[in-house]
């Protein structure tokens, strides 16, 4: 309420304090309690002004016009004291008021104690009075706190005692707990703390809370900014790129999906490079050292690698390849061949491929064995291979008009057995080294003649496309000097007439006659084998030591004339073939063979088969094991779709997806097993 509103409220005379019925004046009388109350009844309506004995007189207020003013200003006058009131009569005439009875009556009219409380007028009267005179605290209003309530512009009036306001309750009286100050009134003390506004900086609490902030600061800009720059720093992206499986998400990151780089973390900086044959600079682009002991190879276990589990019987095999039989160990890839019975065989070893997972289109493939046994016992037939992703190792149905075709011309040579309805040409009836037929194929599958429309990988029916393969190593032994030697191979369809390729010197290279020679075996009904053999030292058997062996491969199809492979042999060139060494061939009536365009993968085995060599049995030991120490891949500089099983300019994956069943069921030995049928060649069979 504002000023001028509270002045308003004063214009009106204080009403008189209604006496307490709940405090006894007098003594009762002994008559009945309902005489009792008759005299009560009585005494209240003809008694009005009975007061206790020591009655107080409430003020009168007027007012008076302050000069200064143009609004009333309520003034205060009172008196204290006044005539008493004769003592209440009561049944006893004589009685008087007990000590304990004024006490009640002086707090029922708010004598004792009215000065007190937030609403108390002048607590000074009630102190006056003599009680709580000790207190040096009152919750009311102070003469000090009235004269200053007034604007400053008001002229001060002159102001007397006042007296309690008028009561207002007939069971407490006011201003009960006005003694002394609430624990809390410090809190709502408005004036401020000198305290606060005093410093030193000698303060030990202040240099603590300093300390402690900068801390803080200091751990807070060492989480969000200094442990990310030093993780930046310590930590580099790795260098593979994230755009195969899984790709690159929105925020630029490369997902972890548990897949190993393409180049193994083991492989010696120094093996990053290297400078071909040819005089160009190859750069790393596949490897594997094998450095993780224990690892599995069976289906799904490996991202790049896939052990068999089947028996190998296009080549006459004598033992089931089963996953188990191939880990790692100290740093080396390990395939044991054990003398058991596996499936009705006499042994069991084991085949590892990295086929539609891992392939890769020209370049220099390089692998360090050490072969199993010894030179001194025939028998084994260990390999490192690879062939093209159309053909699926030991799956006859996805070989089968596939292998080892490399050919790209529309003739007779994609005729089964290389031969005309009509018969001819007559050299090929009896064309082999025997005199027999020189082929039995039944004619390139995907060849350059397909009929528009027919079922074909691409990139169009005009593409000759098969299953070439380049070997790495055979091993074998030379029976007459107990040397061990290394068959390097390029099988290749279709076929010169008796297998034999060019090997003049124009176009084809031994290096080192002494060690390299033409060998002796060209091929048969099946295949031709485009090969030679290097004779291998004693040291790099049995986990003794270890040898490089290798093949440089380059291609190009818009200048098919120079295309080569160089084969390696401990780590230094064995020999090199060209386009010239099979080229085209008028007796046969073949055009020229294709230095292999395929995407061709990896496969490694530990065999045996009669049909390879005859075994030693009586020195042969088992178990025998093969130990590969790393694979490494490299491919020159600037080729593209250099490491794809699916290139462009030779896809495979929608035709491997389209023909599932074939190249995932072993047992299926021919195409037609797998219920399809080999394309209409428009020269052979017409479209």
């Amino acid at each position: 309420m504002s000023r001028p509103h509270r002045r308003l409220a004063r214009k009106e005379q204080a009403p008189q304090p209604l006496q307490y019925a709940a405090v006894p004046q007098t003594s009762p009388s002994r008559h009945t309690s309902q005489q009792h109350q008759q005299q009560h009844q009585h005494q209240h309506h003809s008694h009005p002004q009975m007061q206790p004995s020591h009655p107080y007189q409430q003020p009168s207020l007027h007012y008076q016009q302050s000069p200064a003013q143009s609004h009333q200003q309520p003034q205060y006058t009172s008196q204290v004291g006044g005539p008493r009131a004769p003592p209440a009569q009561s049944g006893r005439s004589n009685s008087r008021p007990s000590g304990r009875a004024k006490i009640a009556m002086g707090v029922a009219s708010g004598t004792i104690g009215a000065g007190y409380g937030p609403y108390s007028y002048n607590p000074n009267h009630a102190r006056d009075a003599g009680v709580y005179t000790n207190s040096r605290f009152s919750n009311g209003q102070s003469d000090a706190s009235i004269a200053t309530s007034s604007p400053t512009h008001e002229k001060e009036p002159i102001r007397l005692p006042v007296t309690p306001p008028p009561q207002n309750t007939q069971s407490i009286p006011l201003y009960l707990y006005d003694k002394d100050p609430d624990l809390d009134d410090a809190l709502h003390d408005p004036r401020p703390d000198p305290a606060f506004a005093s410093w030193t900086i000698f303060s030990v609490r202040g240099w603590i809370n300093s300390v402690t902030l900068v801390a803080i600061v200091v751990a807070l800009v060492t989480l969000f900014v200094g442990y990310p720059v030093v993780l930046h720093f310590t930590n580099p992206p790795p260098l593979n790129q994230g755009f195969n499986v899984g790709g690159i998400n929105g925020s630029g990151q490369i997902p972890d999906l548990q897949i190993p780089p393409l180049i193994d973390s083991d492989t010696p900086s120094s093996a990053y490079t290297r400078t071909g044959n040819d005089g160009k600079k190859y750069n790393l682009v596949f490897s594997d050292e094998f450095e993780v002991d224990g690892r599995s190879f069976y289906p799904g276990d490996d991202a790049y690698w896939e052990a068999v589990d089947f028996h190998y019987w296009p080549t006459g095999d004598e033992e089931w390849y089963d996953p188990g039989t191939i880990t790692t160990s100290n740093g080396k890839l390990v395939i044991t061949m054990t003398e058991k019975r596996s499936h009705n065989l006499n042994f069991e070893s084991g085949m590892l491929t990295t086929w539609n997972k891992f392939c890769f289109n020209t370049g220099y493939i390089e692998v360090s064995v050490s072969l199993p046994g010894t030179p001194k016992a025939p028998g084994l037939w260990p390999g490192v291979w690879t062939m093209g992703n159309l053909g699926r190792a030991g799956y006859g149905a996805t070989t089968d008009g596939m292998w080892p075709y490399s050919y790209d011309t529309c003739d007779l040579g994609t005729f089964p057995i290389q031969t005309a309805r009509d018969g001819t040409p007559e050299a090929a009836a009896t064309g082999s080294r025997d005199g027999g037929q020189l082929s039995g194929l039944p004619g390139q599958k995907l060849s350059a003649c397909t009929c528009p429309g027919s079922d074909h990988p691409g990139p169009n029916v005009e593409t000759g496309r098969g299953a070439p393969e380049i070997d790495i190593i055979e091993a074998q032994v030379d029976v007459d000097r107990f040397v061990g030697e290394v068959s390097q191979s390029f099988q290749v369809a279709p076929f010169n007439i008796r297998y034999q390729f060019d090997n003049a010197t124009s176009a084809t290279t031994i290096y080192n006659n002494d060690i390299t020679h033409i060998n002796t075996y060209l091929g048969g009904p099946l295949q031709q084998a485009v090969s030679a053999v290097s004779d291998v030292e004693d040291k790099f058997y049995n986990n003794n030591d270890y040898s490089k062996y290798g093949y440089e491969w380059w291609y190009d199809s818009d200048r098919r004339q120079d295309g080569f492979i160089t084969w390696y042999n401990n780590g230094e060139p064995s020999w090199t073939i060209t386009s010239a060494s099979i080229g085209p061939d008028p007796t046969s009536q073949v055009s020229q063979r294709l230095i292999s365009e395929e995407p061709m993968y990896i496969i490694m085995n530990l065999g045996i088969a009669p049909g390879f060599q005859k075994q030693d049995y009586k020195h042969l030991q088992f178990p025998a094991k093969m130990y590969i120490d790393y694979v490494r891949v490299y491919q020159r500089d600037g080729v593209k779709n250099g490491v794809t099983c699916n290139p462009p300019h030779r896809p495979t994956s929608d035709y491997i997806q389209k023909h599932v069943n074939a190249y995932n069921n072993a047992n299926l030995t021919t195409w037609a097993l797998a219920n399809n049928t080999f394309p209409r060649n428009r020269l052979y069979d017409g479209c």
